[in-house]
C-alpha cells in the first residue's frame, strides 16, 4: 500500500503572507489617517480658540465703552470734603439742659455757716446762672438743677464748684469769683501726701504753714494772688493754674522743712517776675 503525503502547495501560503502584510499596511494607514485628522482638528482647535475669546474681549470692551459713555456727570453724586448737617435747634438744648442736676454735700461744721450765708449764696446761682438750688437739711447738701432759663451748658459746672469752695471753707466773696472769672480752679491735697509726719512733727508743719497769727499764709496768698484754707492736715487753693503751682510749691517747701525766710525770698524773687510780665 502506498501513502502519498500531501505537501502544502507552495502559491496558498504566499496568498496568505501577502494578505497578512496588507492587512497590516491596511491598520497602518489608517491609523496614520485618523493621526493626520486629530491633528489637523486640534491645529484647527487651537486656532480658533484665540479668535473667539478675543471677539468676546472686543464685545465686553465695547460694552464697558457704552456704558461710559451712557453715564451723565450730573446724575453722579457730588463728593465734598466734609458732610454738612443742620443746625441743632434751641429746644433739643433746652431739653438735655433740663436733664442735669448736682447734688453737692456740706460737712456737718459748715451746715450753720451755709444757712448764715444762704441769701448771699443762692443769689448769683439763680441771678447770675438762671439755675434753681434748694438746701436739702436731712441729707445735709444742696441741690442745684437747670432751669429753661438757663442759657451756658457749663453753668451747672459753675455753680457745683462755687458750692463745693464755701464748703471747703472759703469766703462767699472769694469763692463768687468762680462764676466770674472762667480761669480759675480749686486744687486740693493733704501733707501726708508730701512727707508722711506724726506727732508733733506734723503739728509744727502746720505751724510752719501758718505762722504767727496767719503771717506765713497771708504772705503766700498775696504773694500768689490765691486763697488758702487750712482744715487740719488738708489745704485747699483757689486760684488761677499759674498761681495754684505757685502757692503749692511754696507750701511743700515749708512741709519738708524750709525756713519761712527762705520761703519769703523764693516768694519775692516770683512776685518780681510776675510783675515785670504784667508790664
Amino acid at each position: 500500500m502506498v501513502v502519498l503525503h500531501a505537501e502544502p502547495s507552495s502559491s496558498s501560503t504566499t496568498h496568505k503572507k501577502n494578505r497578512r502584510k496588507l492587512n497590516r499596511k491596511a491598520s497602518a494607514k489608517s491609523a496614520d489617517i485618523q493621526d493626520e485628522e486629530m491633528g489637523d482638528e486640534s491645529a484647527d482647535i487651537t486656532e480658533v480658540v484665540p479668535q473667539i475669546l478675543a471677539e468676546q474681549g472686543k464685545q465686553q470692551t465695547g460694552d464697558d465703552d457704552e456704558l461710559m459713555i451712557d453715564t451723565d456727570p450730573s446724575s453722579l453724586p457730588t463728593q465734598s470734603s466734609a458732610p454738612a448737617f443742620p443746625p441743632l435747634p434751641a429746644s433739643a438744648q433746652r431739653t438735655a439742659l433740663k436733664s442735669e442736676m448736682r447734688r453737692i454735700p456740706i460737712p456737718p461744721h459748715r451746715m450753720t455757716p451755709l444757712k448764715k450765708d444762704w441769701v448771699n449764696i443762692f443769689s448769683p446761682l439763680t441771678e447770675m446762672l438762671q439755675l434753681q438750688v434748694r438746701m436739702n437739711v436731712q441729707r445735709k447738701c444742696v441741690e442745684i438743677r437747670t432751669s429753661k432759663h438757663t442759657q451756658d451748658i457749663g453753668a451747672i459746672q459753675k455753680g457745683a464748684d462755687f458750692v463745693k469752695s464755701y464748703a471747703l471753707g472759703f469766703d462767699v466773696n472769694d469763692a463768687i469769683a468762680l462764676l466770674r472769672l472762667d480761669d480759675l480752679y480749686l486744687d486740693s491735697f493733704e501733707i501726708k501726701d508730701v512727707k508722711t509726719l506724726h506727732g508733733d512733727h506734723l503739728s509744727r508743719a502746720i505751724g510752719r504753714i501758718a505762722g504767727q497769727d496767719g503771717k506765713t499764709k497771708f504772705t503766700i496768698e498775696n504773694a500768689s494772688r490765691t486763697r488758702i484754707v487750712l482744715a487740719d492736715t488738708k489745704i485747699h487753693i483757689l486760684g488761677s493754674f499759674q498761681n495754684i503751682k505757685i502757692a503749692r510749691d511754696a507750701i511743700v517747701s515749708l512741709i519738708l522743712g524750709s525756713p519761712p525766710g527762705k520761703v519769703y525770698a523764693g516768694l519775692r524773687t516770683v512776685s518780681s517776675r510776675m510783675r515785670q510780665r504784667a508790664l
